[in-house]
């Protein structure tokens, strides 16, 4: 009997041990902290009594193992934080080739997770097979002591709820866990039912008559890419050669995205959803929708993949739409979005929209470049940790000079068709790359960081374009140093193209006099609104003011 009471407490530690962990990452009241490993302890305490082999029951609480492995690779990641939706929706929209990358490099927590659990579900199936049984004397006196801890726990959370800013669904594992992930099915039940629900909208929207002359605009969707590291945004290194040296470039130069995560901000960039109210992306439709009612011949060209979320959606809304990596194992260099773009113009649509998506930044970034591209060495990455950031921040900008060209290169085909044509580029969101003593790393946090949320937004026209639409050009220079977010850049793009639509809110467009400031928020993982300075602290202010940025 001696081996089973050893693996019974070795199984209810296991089963605990994310709580310990997270007590001493998670904020929260002393009565929250204690209530977090309390609980837990005693729930799977009576659960591991229920039967006289362990092994059955730990194999039983299976889901909480996985639940348990994955918090902790997150907190390995992220350093605090539990399973938000957001995570979970991320492992149905995050492509093979895009984790297969990821976990690469975070090795140690995965090693680690791997140590820990299956060895001792091993364990279990000797505890299943072996003769030897709990005494119910023994299950019986700790049944006694887990029902003690319970009621001991169930104090502890009326005494944090007491004590203020504490939830169950949002700071006791896996209650949390739990209850996010039957969030993120109901939006995946949600997202399943858009087109049926989306089918009767319509923008009723209509060219300008100043937009009759040929006219091509080209919006440019980047990927991790972040403000900091952009030399047209002061950054001290030379990774915007071609751009900073472009005619008619404007540069905004304190553009926050509204999120963090990928699945959330490209929606918001290209449609009516925003942090304020995104719930309309759920039965309304995208910028291409508008651009072709209004007359255009509209393409989405991506050079990533298909992923059944809301970017697919509106990309498939174009007359024309095109996932170049869909069917190949790996990720092409963004270059080829180029000829993609040439054989568009070379069609010759007299009114041409199109939504260019790349690849841009993404982690692992040594593999967002060519060869030819490397200019900041060295810049192999053998694993992401903090010791490594210098060959980590050479090979991310070398991502960022990469896409610098890339962008060279489209302006020059804009130019070359010598029409009125503009171009807008930004990205989703940006990056923590170990910047600071909270050693942060990647995106999707659940607070969002200054790193991951400034990012570039750049405007560029052709000489006809800034003579035809000289008011466009004088609205849009003189807005270039306020203060905006990511949910302008829909209605910015409807204005740079003339489309009238009663959905454009010109408070919201760069390209109208009507251009106003307002609180800027960021849409946290329940996909609510919070002020934008909720999100900031010490670090973010620190940076912020350094850069005289506005913090609101």
């Amino acid at each position: 009997m001696k081996k089973q009471r050893v693996l019974f407490y070795l199984f209810w530690f296991i089963l605990s041990l994310p709580n310990f962990i997270l007590a001493f990452t998670e904020q929260m009241n002393v009565w929250g902290k204690c209530a977090l490993i309390i609980l837990p302890v005693a729930v799977f305490g009576v659960l591991m009594t229920l039967n006289k082999k362990p092994g059955i029951i730990y194999w039983a609480c299976f889901p909480f193992l996985f639940i348990g492995a994955f918090q902790m690779v997150l907190t390995y990641l992220f350093g605090k934080g539990g399973i938000a939706v957001d995570m979970w929706l991320n492992l149905s929209t995050t492509n093979s080739s895009e984790a297969n990358e990821l976990l690469s490099q975070l090795w140690p927590a995965v090693i680690g997770v791997i140590l820990i659990y299956i060895p001792s579900l091993v364990l279990a199936v000797w505890s299943v097979r072996m003769k030897e049984k709990l005494s119910g004397a023994f299950r019986k006196v700790h049944r006694h002591i887990a029902g003690g801890l319970l009621a001991a726990s169930l104090l502890c959370i009326l005494m944090a709820y007491m004590a203020g800013g504490y939830k169950l669904t949002d700071d006791m594992f896996p209650v949390n866990a739990c209850y996010n992930c039957v969030q993120a099915m109901e939006r995946e039940d949600a997202t399943k039912a858009y087109k049926e629900a989306s089918d009767g909208f319509v923008f009723n929207a209509h060219m300008a008559k100043t937009d009759t002359l040929p006219q091509v605009v080209v919006c440019v969707v980047g990927e991790t890419s972040r403000a900091a590291n952009w030399q047209l945004y002061g950054y001290e290194r030379a990774t915007n050669p071609i751009l900073s040296k472009t005619d008619g470039l404007l540069v905004f130069r304190d553009h926050m995205s509204q999120s963090n995560t990928t699945h959330k901000s490209v929606p918001i960039l290209l449609s009516l959803a925003s942090a304020e109210n995104y719930e309309i992306l759920y039965r309304s439709k995208g910028i291409m929708a508008a651009y072709r009612e209004a007359g255009y011949y509209t393409a989405y060209i991506s050079n990533q993949q298909r992923n059944k979320s809301f970017i697919d959606f509106i990309g498939e809304q174009a007359d024309s739409c095109v996932f170049l990596n869909d069917n190949k194992k790996g990720v092409s260099y963004d270059e080829v979005l180029i000829p993609a773009l040439h054989g568009i113009l070379k069609k010759g649509h007299r009114h041409l929209f199109v939504v260019l998506h790349t690849y841009g930044s993404h982690f692992n970034y040594y593999d967002r470049y060519p060869e030819e591209a490397r200019t900041f060495v060295p810049d192999f990455i053998e694993n992401a940790k903090k010791t490594h950031r210098h060959k980590m921040i050479n090979a991310y900008d070398n991502s960022i000079r990469y896409t610098d060209a890339v962008l060279g290169k489209l302006i020059g085909l804009l130019t070359e068709c010598k029409e009125s044509a503009a171009l807008l580029y930004t990205s989703d969101h940006g990056e923590d790359i170990f910047d600071d003593e909270r050693d942060l790393f990647l995106h999707a946090s659940p607070v969002p960081s200054y790193y991951q949320l400034h990012v570039p937004l750049v405007i560029w026209t052709s000489e006809t374009y800034r003579q035809v639409h000289a008011q466009r050009l004088e609205s849009m220079t003189s807005h270039t140093d306020l203060p905006t977010s990511s949910n302008c850049v829909f209605h910015t793009l409807l204005g740079l193209g003339g489309v009238e639509t009663a959905y454009r809110n010109d408070s919201l467009s760069l390209v109208s006099p009507d251009f106003s400031v307002s609180k800027r928020y960021y849409i946290n993982d329940r996909n609510e609104p919070e002020l934008l300075r909720l999100c900031w602290d010490e670090n973010d202010l620190k940076v912020l003011k350094k850069k005289n940025l506005r913090y609101e």
